[in-house]
């Protein structure tokens, strides 16, 4: 198959839900004059990667559609850490010695109580459509900061997430002038290099890179220097490194502060591509009117065009302004603009 036919094999599933990400690429572009690939943001991963296209399992294989005693519910066990919590899980739902495992298990409870049981135990879960799209914004802005209007060009963004999202606002970003600083942990590299060398450089091609220990202090330099920051973690996380968003924007005028979380930063819910795209309700169904997964951990590249494009405007109307974007609802925004399209028997 020509890598034209198997692009568009990819793109035919979600062409149904792209406008919002269509406009929001198109006013980037009038913003920055750097245009955006939709295709290769979004498919460009899976492949490289030789990915199959999803059904009741991702397209990475991590994430699962398991049928519950009501509906369904999207577990994603994409680290090590997650199976290893899985016969805790089983005790959670009733059922930890069933030879049939997680899937039996989650059959017998309710969607809403599986997804709750492996969120207690830091599994990334949810139930499909349970975050709607007038529940919140794509990307929330507050103002913390005053106004200073500038062009992206020669301004520094540093970046303090990992895996797709972050990184992808941060690519675009360096597309339109910024220069971009890559931070990473000393103890825990982005796990993305785990996965295609080739995406990775995509990602973060042009970009410097710090490796630096996340303690206290220790990334205040960093911080001083940067015009915007880009971050996917817990408030709390970033407190006790001394880094705060509200007194970053108040320290000068003009800053951005974009922060990505799978639903929003007031929750501790953890989410991966997958599983958020779920809860947005960004899901194709089969023949028999059943969820299927959509594209590769789609709300992670949807989310990382919004949020560039959240970035570009903010610093067109003076900057000052803390951007949450969360994952959930960047899907939800892309699912409420057409109902799934079950594709032919």
């Amino acid at each position: 198959m020509s890598e034209n036919h198997t692009l568009r094999a990819w793109t035919d599933t979600v062409e149904p839900y792209l406008a919002p990400l269509s406009a929001a690429a198109r006013s980037f572009t009038a913003l920055t004059g750097v245009p955006v690939d939709l295709p290769d943001a979004l498919f460009l991963r899976a492949r490289l990667a030789g990915l199959e296209r999803p059904g009741r399992t991702s397209a990475n294989g991590s994430c699962r559609l398991l049928r519950a005693a009501d509906g369904w519910t999207a577990v994603n066990l994409a680290r090590p850490d997650d199976l290893a919590a899985v016969p805790a899980l089983l005790a959670l739902l009733g059922s930890p010695d069933d030879p049939e495992g997680l899937r039996a298990a989650v059959r017998r409870v309710a969607a809403a109580e599986a997804a709750e049981a492996a969120q207690s135990l830091g599994i990334a879960a949810s139930v499909p459509g349970s975050v709607a799209a007038d529940a919140r914004p794509a990307v929330r802005a507050e103002r913390w900061g005053e106004r200073r209007t500038r062009a992206l060009a020669g301004l520094r963004v540093v970046d303090f997430s990992a895996l797709w999202a972050g990184p992808l606002c941060a690519r675009l970003l360096g597309l339109a002038g910024a220069r971009v600083v890559k931070v990473e942990s000393a103890t825990r590299p982005d796990g993305a290099r785990l996965g295609s060398p080739a995406f990775y450089r995509w990602l973060h091609d042009g970009h410097d890179n710090a490796v630096v220990d996340f303690v206290p202090g220790a990334l205040d330099a960093l911080v001083a220097e940067a015009d915007v920051v880009i971050e996917a973690s817990r408030p709390r996380a970033l407190r006790r490194l001394g880094l705060r968003a509200e007194e970053f924007l108040a320290a000068r005028p003009g800053r951005v502060w974009v922060g990505i979380t799978g639903y929003g930063r007031e929750s501790d819910r953890i989410a991966f591509g997958d599983d958020a795209a779920v809860a947005g309700g960004l899901t194709g169904l089969d023949p028999d009117g059943d969820p299927v997964f959509l594209g590769d951990a789609l709300a992670d590249p949807v989310t990382g065009v919004f949020a560039a494009h959240a970035v570009a405007r903010s610093l067109a109307g003076g900057g000052g302004e803390l951007l949450c974007a969360s994952m959930a609802a960047c899907a939800a925004t892309l699912a409420a603009t057409r109902r799934p399209v079950r594709p032919p028997c």
